[in-house]
């Protein structure tokens, strides 16, 4: 009886045994980590995968939750997930890290599920890891450069963006240490940008290092602009002078892969350094990882040296600005949106960043140039083109300040229109200029005096003229009109001539009072032919004592100047005497002044005076009208030098040109009236 069940329990166990073997087999031919555990959660049985991967023996990973094959940092949430699954029996997922046998962690995608008798009851469960390393490598590298570009595109600090490039490397290639070291060509010499796990001491002395061959595998990357590799600095030889090498291995450091890091145009902007504990050469994943980081690290750093570049410019800007006392502004037209610079707020007075309208601006314009601005204003929303102008600012404590504005249009790729302009206060410099002004009318006046002097025997023959005839007259008529009858007629006849020549004696009075008074400038229409005449007629007496005769040939319906008649006959009585005493000692030709006026074109009009006296050397052409150079014994060097400043306030020139013959032309052009207009500009 006994007998009768031993068999059939026989067959039966050797039926499971060979049911187990078969399922082990199964187990075994899946190329992947499969391991078996129990309902309880207990290991079973692993393949012969799982058991070369962790190196390790059954019996050691049974107890995997106390040891190391799952990463410290995982562990906890592997067996929360595993003791949720064996207490409802559902299939599980989970990503996590495992130690291999060489101790490097890799991840894996665990899943687990259940196997079941056919009433459903769990009888063990069958664990597969897939290994997915590269996978979450990858995706880690994506996030990684993903965050590195954002840090570049946010403007970041260039050191936070160099040390975390350093830290990706580290913590995607594993079992690194990584550097970033900047180069200063004017030494050269390198300074550390970014190396986070580095050694101090390490970068100290790396820090102001010479760039040279000799100095080691970084130096020679960046003069050679080509990636060097040093596998082992501790054997290999062509290291052994290196200035690095017993740096690097003091901190057992044995392999520095060095690239250079390049800007666009090609020039070497430092070098990417990454250093192993053992010899090795990079595999072409790290390769790829190193062109990467260098391309973004260039970005980086030429982005961060234009930055700089331009926050200098800027500060230089600023302070140019500041320095000379000039503003900028734009203004966007169709929109009214104006956008100004400090100088321009301290220019105006205006509180720093306060909202600038052109009803703004148009509280600070003086009123008389309202009618200017409003002008302004109106071109250019007509769509002027660049234009320039002067204009006054009256400042709530009443002083007056002179602007000078630049503007320039441009349009957007809309077809919309802005003007940038750059506006300077030459408020200083007006002032200056009117100083100056007034200096020369002084000197011009002084000039004038002096000039009064020398005629004084012309003046005096001028007004004893008409006096000698005046009592002459007055004696003729008191005798006729005591004659017995009287000549009533004759008398006044007589009294007409003697009025006549009250009136010649004071004109003289008049021109010589217009010539010499010291009275500002004033801006009048004046006919240079009538001038000339004037200055001929007061000048004729000295003109005949020093022998010299006058010539003129006057332009018909000559158009006049825009100018200070006291001031051009002043230029022209200088002209007049130089000539009469540039021929006081020729005695072998004519002494003759010829006054010539004529139209120029350009609508200018010129007079010169030409005389037939000793000349000048030529290398005295350019000193001319300098300030005190004369060639006379007796001269000043005044005379030439105020007229020319003259000519210069009325818009004018004034040169000298030798004659084909014996003297000199003396020359002035100024602009004319056209159609009414004077062709003048003015403040």
């Amino acid at each position: 009886m006994e007998g009768d069940f031993r068999e059939p329990l026989k067959r039966a166990e050797e039926a499971l045994r060979a049911r187990e073997f078969d399922f082990q087999l199964i187990v075994d031919s899946i190329p992947a980590p499969v391991a078996v555990i129990t309902p309880t959660g207990e290991v079973e049985t692993l393949n012969q995968p799982c058991l070369e991967y962790f190196g390790k023996t059954l019996e050691e990973l049974k107890g995997w939750s106390s040891s190391d094959p799952v990463h410290p940092e995982d562990l906890p949430h592997v067996i929360e997930v595993l003791t949720h699954a064996l207490e409802t029996g559902q299939t599980y997922e989970v990503e996590s890290r495992h130690r291999r046998f060489d101790g490097i962690y890799r991840w894996f995608h665990v899943r687990g599920f259940p196997l079941k008798d056919t009433e459903g009851r769990i009888l063990r469960w069958c664990v597969l890891l897939t290994d997915i390393d590269d996978r979450k490598r990858a995706e880690a590298q994506l996030a990684g450069e993903k965050r590195l570009l954002e840090m570049v595109a946010s403007g970041g600090q260039l050191r936070d963006l160099l040390i975390a490039l350093c830290r990706f490397v580290e913590d995607t290639a594993a079992d690194c240490k990584c550097g970033i070291y900047l180069i200063d060509w004017s030494g050269p010499t390198f300074h550390t940008g970014a190396a986070p796990s580095m050694p101090a001491t390490f970068n100290d002395a790396l820090d102001g290092l010479t760039v040279e061959a000799s100095a080691g595998p970084c130096a020679l990357a960046a003069l050679t602009r080509s990636q060097v590799i040093a596998e082992d600095l501790e054997s290999d030889l062509h290291w052994q002078q290196s200035l690095i090498r017993p740096l690097a291995l003091g901190h057992g450091l044995r392999a520095q892969w060095s690239t250079p890091i390049c800007s666009r145009d090609g020039s070497v902007l430092g070098t990417f350094a990454v250093f192993q504990h053992g010899p090795a050469i990079p595999s072409q994943i790290q390769q790829d990882l190193i062109a990467q980081v260098t391309h973004i690290a260039s970005i980086a750093i030429e982005r961060a040296s234009n930055e700089e570049a331009l926050r200098r410019s800027a500060a230089f800007l600023a302070q140019a600005q500041q320095l000379s006392r000039t503003g900028s502004f734009s203004w966007r037209v169709g929109t009214d949106e104006i956008t100004w610079s400090a100088e321009l707020y301290r220019i105006y007075e205006f509180e720093p960043g306060a909202t600038i309208t052109l009803e703004v601006i148009r509280t600070r314009v003086h009123p008389e140039d309202l009618t200017l601005y409003e002008m302004m204003i109106e071109q250019a929303r007509n769509g002027a083109d660049d234009f320039e102008w002067q204009y006054r600012l009256l400042m709530p404590d009443q002083s007056i300040k002179y602007m000078h504005a630049v503007a320039q249009a441009t349009r957007d790729s809309g077809g919309r229109l802005e003007y940038i302009a750059a506006v300077r206060d030459v408020t200083a410099r007006r002032l200056s200029d009117e100083a100056l002004d007034r200096a020369r009318s002084e000197f011009a006046r002084v000039a004038r005096v002096m000039s009064l002097g020398a005629l004084t025997a012309s003046i005096a023959h001028e007004v004893n003229q008409p006096l000698s005839g005046i009592i002459t007259n007055a004696s003729t008529c008191m005798r006729m009109l005591d004659a017995e009858p009287p000549n009533v007629d004759g008398a006044r006849e007589t009294a007409k001539r003697t009025i006549r020549d009250g009136r010649r004696a004071a004109d003289v009075i008049t021109r010589l009072r217009a010539l010499f008074t010291n009275k500002d400038a004033a801006m009048d229409l004046v006919d240079l032919n009538e001038a000339t005449r004037e200055v001929i007629a007061l000048s004729r007496s000295e003109l005949e004592r020093n022998r010299v005769t006058t010539r003129t040939e006057l332009a018909d319906e000559l158009p006049p100047v825009t100018g200070d008649r006291v001031q051009l006959q002043q230029v022209i009585l200088n002209l007049l005497r130089n000539g009469s005493d540039a021929m006081s000692h020729v005695d072998d030709r004519h002494r003759e002044l010829l006054f010539r006026t004529e139209v120029e074109e350009g609508d200018r009009v010129r007079l010169s005076v030409q005389d037939a006296g000793i000349g000048f050397q030529p290398q005295s052409l350019d000193r001319l009208f300098q300030t005190f150079y004369t060639t006379k014994e007796e001269g000043m060097g005044i005379g030439l030098a105020v007229s020319h400043s003259i000519i210069e306030n009325h818009s004018g020139r004034m040169w000298a040109t030798p004659n084909d013959g014996p003297g000199v032309t003396f020359s002035f052009s100024i602009p004319c009236v056209v159609d009414g207009k004077p062709d003048v500009e003015g403040f």
